[in-house]
């Protein structure tokens, strides 16, 4: 039964350690357990992307901000990069109303990344990646750490996106024009 976007947001609120996603209204639970191989990869990353990211323009995430796409879709993805001013916003936000306020984004933001695993590959491809294509984020990208792959989608000045696969080699990001990833080293 599908839920409102007041009901997900008190239910996030209230069970912060859920990780719950809204698809299409209907709520759904990432889960806890991720392989090894997974949780490397997004650790590789996020650590890679911190080092190269001025703090005080950017911020790096691993599973734990929300991308909202409309009152029936949020989602948490593996890692994404956000612009520190919207960061503020939400600060500010929590000082004047005295409450909490979640870490959720509408605006497109430079990098959503979700990695490969068994339990959620599917869904990750079928249902999340298409929904950050209608928000716009800027790159797009699915990393599979069993097969050493990444698929990049990124942005055009018309709105479609462009695909492109990497197996190896340092990939530049198109976004964020001063960061490189070594995907010989991302991958262990």
């Amino acid at each position: 039964m599908p839920v409102s976007e007041k009901t997900y947001r008190q239910l996030v609120l209230e069970d912060p350690d859920g990780q719950w996603e809204l698809h299409c209204g209907l709520l759904r639970r990432k889960p806890d357990d991720m392989s090894v191989e997974h949780n490397d990869v997004e650790s590789r990353l996020v650590r890679r992307l911190v080092l190269q990211l001025d703090e005080d323009e950017f911020v790096v995430r691993g599973n734990s901000a929300r991308t909202r796409q409309s009152p029936e879709h949020y989602y948490i993805p593996d890692v994404c990069v956000i612009p520190v001013e919207l960061v503020r916003g939400l600060r500010a936000q929590q000082r004047s109303r005295r409450r909490t306020v979640l870490d959720i984004y509408e605006a497109p933001l430079p990098l959503v990344v979700e990695i490969w695993s068994p339990s959620t590959g599917d869904y990750d491809v079928d249902a999340k990646l298409p929904e950050y294509q209608r928000r716009g984020d800027l790159e797009i990208w699915r990393l599979h750490p069993y097969e050493r792959t990444l698929i990049a989608w990124r942005r055009q000045a018309d709105g479609s996106y462009s695909e492109s696969t990497h197996t190896s080699g340092v990939v530049q990001l198109a976004a964020l024009p001063n960061v490189s990833i070594d995907l010989d080293s991302l991958f262990p």
